[in-house]
């Protein structure tokens, strides 16, 4: 094994001696990052016009130079992304040209109207793009189709659940918009036994799979239904989830949630002032007021968390035999930032859990014809008992994400 070892590193050295470097990175870490990878990324078209397959990012220590995974995007330009984590405030990494190193991958996998994103045998998230009909006996309105279902944990367990006998209409993490105004109509998207909307898959507008994340863009089409029997598209979304990869000995994992809103006509769609809409996550039925716990960025718990404003919160409880949760974390950039939440207190539903940003909870948001408005969450799902000093600096780097000082 020893030889192994030895022969594994000099070949290793050996490749590394034929790459010609390119670039030093400096990632500059105000603190430290708790234990937890944080992403980051920089504008390779900065950098160099070197092909995506003949790079290679190594981490600098010392003389040491280790070989990392990394992963190139082409959407609005060419990006660089890799994952850190450190004690210090600065790490270097040197991008070179030759042959990289190989890395096992984050995949999405579509199949019988799913998409499934997943490490080898491992599932993380689930998206629904064919559409879902309630049980049997249950009237067909409450059908719907783009929500994700199951999320899991590290370890496997589901997190989310759908179609729970008290609310037929709850799907997962889902995100209808429930008192909007447009064309003169009062119109409901949340609450699908009303008959007024629902919010439907239209279309992938990328997949894309690699080293250090997955990642879809999906259409979402808010449809309104007239008064007419006709239907009419009111709002166009595109909805952009990446989940990055967790390593195997991580108990953790981060999913970031992009949504961009578009009027889809030259009529405005105002989101009137209501107590819940938008992202919502209807949690795990093994969860009760006895076995979960809240905290929010501001210290409030399940008790007094409703209601008040929060730039993160966390679920976190037992699950089977073992312990987990999620953390969903709202960027500065959003609309009235920071965030009304809808947490349900112990003391209704059951106990149940159900949790939400509720950017209109205590204001209107007027969407004009001709813009666009974007939404950023990230979220951290975890095993095991995460503290308010993880998800604080986990925060943190979503808000102000690591900067990177390029020498070339």
């Amino acid at each position: 094994m020893a030889r192994l070892s030895l022969l594994i590193s000099c070949c290793v050295i050996s490749a590394m001696s034929y790459a010609q470097k390119i670039a030093s990175l400096e990632v500059e870490l105000p603190a430290e990052t708790n234990g937890m990878k944080v992403p980051v990324s920089v504008s390779l078209s900065e950098i160099t016009s070197v092909p995506d397959l003949l790079l290679t990012l190594v981490a600098v220590d010392g003389n040491k130079r280790t070989p990392i995974p990394f992963q190139v995007s082409q959407d609005k330009q060419r990006m660089l992304h890799w994952l850190v984590k450190s004690e210090s405030k600065k790490l270097v990494f040197e991008l070179m040209k030759g042959n990289p190193s190989s890395a096992e991958r984050i995949e999405a996998t579509k199949n019988d109207g799913a998409l499934t994103i997943h490490v080898a045998n491992k599932n993380l998230l689930r998206y629904m793009y064919k559409t879902v009909y309630p049980p049997a006996g249950v009237d067909s309105i409450f059908k719907r189709s783009a929500f994700i279902h199951p999320l899991w944990t590290p370890h496997g367990q589901e997190l989310t659940r759908i179609q729970a006998p008290d609310h037929y209409h709850h799907y997962g993490i889902w995100n209808p918009w429930t008192h909007v105004l447009f064309e003169g109509d009062t119109v409901d998207f949340w609450n699908l036994k009303g008959k007024k909307g629902t919010v439907r898959f239209g279309e992938f507008v990328s997949i894309s799979s690699g080293p250090v994340y997955s990642e879809f863009t999906a259409l979402h089409e808010h449809v309104v239904f007239k008064k007419n029997n006709t239907e009419k598209v009111a709002l166009n979304e595109l909805q952009t989830v990446r989940v990055f990869k967790p390593e195997n000995s991580e108990d953790y994992y981060i999913l970031d949630i992009t949504i961009e809103l578009k009027c889809a006509s030259n009529s405005p769609f105002k989101i009137l002032e209501y107590r819940y809409a938008g992202l919502g996550w209807r949690a795990t039925e093994k969860w009760n007021k006895d076995n979960c716990e809240v905290l929010t960025s501001e210290g409030k718990t399940r008790k007094d968390a409703d209601g008040t404003n929060a730039r993160w919160f966390m679920v976190q409880g037992t699950l089977d035999k073992d312990y987990g949760g999620l953390s969903m974390m709202s960027s500065p950039s959003n609309y009235n930032h920071p965030e009304p939440l809808r947490i349900w207190p112990d003391n209704s539903n059951n106990g149940e859990m159900f949790a939400m940003f509720a950017p209109t909870k205590n204001k209107d948001w007027l969407l004009e014809p001709g813009k666009t408005y974007t939404l950023n969450y990230r979220f951290v799902v975890f095993n095991g008992h995460f503290t308010k000093e993880k998800i604080e600096s986990a925060w943190n780097y979503f808000a102000s994400p690591a900067k990177v000082v390029i020498k070339k």
